[in-house]
């Protein structure tokens, strides 16, 4: 969670995965114009059609984006934890294609598109990393695409939650001796892994009795990583992790 007196340290951190930073960009960064706000799970902070203004930045909470079939139906296609940008992918297009809303009520800190397109302009690390990150973005996509067209139900689900624990480790969010809160309801794992929420229900119960999750209300804990990973057809590749051995539970 990013520190009260630089709301920016956690997006720091991530950026500077991504490509080196100097001590001058990271102040650069910190010294980003923005407005903070509070808001409810549900609320949008990009919604299709608009011409964002702004790029808000996740400091607590979790948000994904959505697209709407033109009969209602809603496709969850990306998760966002804090310390992300949450529209990297605007900062250079007129408007959006999408929607980004609020998973769980959250802490943003919205700065004017304007003021990350100077500094990326400006400062070519900065810019190279937001760079960097948007294609990591475009890598998950992908995955997620293959995830939902190609895989059956029992890997998509587990693949998904390697995903998000990986991703929460990365960042400092979890630990791996005692797994993560899962943030969705069934109904939103089911719109981003294109089952029902039956299914969803049916399968993580599946999950359980085999021993490759340990589930207490929404808590996830990770009996059996290895197998886990493998009946999700998980490999980190496509997140772009630092490399790293395969120690511990994750």
């Amino acid at each position: 969670m990013a520190d009260s007196d630089n709301p920016f340290e956690a997006l720091i951190c991530r950026l500077g995965r991504n490509h080196t930073l100097s001590a001058a960009d990271c102040a650069a960064l910190s010294a980003l114009p923005h407005k903070l706000r509070w808001l409810d799970a549900g609320t949008y902070t990009v919604r299709e059609g608009d011409v964002p203004q702004v790029c808000s930045v996740l400091l607590s909470g979790f948000a994904f984006r959505q697209k709407i079939t033109g009969g209602g139906a809603r496709q969850i296609i990306a998760l966002h934890i804090p310390g992300e940008a949450l529209d990297f992918q605007n900062l250079f297009l007129g408007i959006s294609d999408h929607n980004v809303q609020m998973l769980t009520r959250g802490r943003v800190a919205d700065v004017p598109i304007a003021a990350f397109q100077q500094i990326a302009m400006e400062r070519p690390a900065v810019g190279r990393a937001i760079l960097v990150t948007t294609l990591i973005e475009a890598s998950i996509f992908r995955e997620w695409v293959l995830n939902v067209g190609r895989r059956d139900s029992r890997s998509r689900l587990a693949h998904l939650l390697c995903e998000f624990a990986l991703r929460l480790e990365a960042q400092g969010l979890a630990d791996p001796d005692r797994g993560f809160e899962l943030p969705m309801t069934q109904e939103q794992l089911a719109d981003a892994t294109g089952l029902t929420p039956v299914h969803v229900n049916r399968v993580l119960k599946t999950l359980e009795s085999e021993g490759l999750i340990a589930r207490n209300r929404r808590h996830i804990g990770f009996p059996d990583w290895r197998r886990l990973r493998d009946v999700g057809d998980f490999s980190q590749r496509y997140l772009h992790l630092p490399e790293r051995e395969e120690h511990g539970v994750f």
